[in-house]
């Protein structure tokens, strides 16, 4: 059983799940600020860097020069709109669940071990959950529930979590 600052997280986890459910456009609108506000920092910090680099590879250099327009196109993009947020979300959800569908297949049939073969298959299954997912979360309000739901489950386990 948890203790001290797992139990805390635990709770804190929990409520924010609980708030974030109640209030599902408010909950994708301040996400969606803070994301796109975090990826214009990203941005800029990357854009500098690609300057810092110059002297030592150009190519990295370009690089960083090319990730940081990107991050900052992505991050205005974002930021406030709750249909881009829910957008990009739900793409991000789907082509995660598209690459759990490839590797369990490619660990289904690269190994005969019973241990492959069951990693193969449960990476098949989460792939097509994470791609049911990523269909429903187009929609904002679902959006927040899936938001809000990953974050009671993980307040949950951080109870169960072992303290070190």
């Amino acid at each position: 059983m948890a203790e001290g600052k797992n139990v805390l997280l635990g709770i804190f986890a929990i409520f924010l799940g609980l708030i974030i459910m109640a209030f599902p456009l408010i909950s994708v609108f301040t996400v969606s600020v803070l994301a796109g506000f975090t990826l214009m920092i990203l941005g800029i910090w990357l854009f500098v860097q690609s300057f810092e680099t110059w002297d030592s590879s150009k190519a990295m250099s370009i690089a960083y020069l090319i990730l940081g327009i990107l991050a900052i196109i992505l991050g205005i993009g974002l930021f406030g709109r709750i249909v881009a947020f829910s957008i990009f979300a739900a793409l991000w959800i789907y082509i995660g669940g598209l690459f759990l569908v490839i590797t369990g297949i490619l660990s289904l049939f690269s190994d005969s071990s019973t241990a492959s073969r069951g990693a193969g298959g449960l990476g098949i299954i989460m792939g097509i959950l994470y791609m049911i997912l990523g269909m429903y979360a187009w929609n904002p309000y679902y959006l927040a529930l899936l938001i809000g739901l990953w974050l009671i489950i993980a307040g949950i386990m951080e109870f169960f979590k072992p303290s070190k």
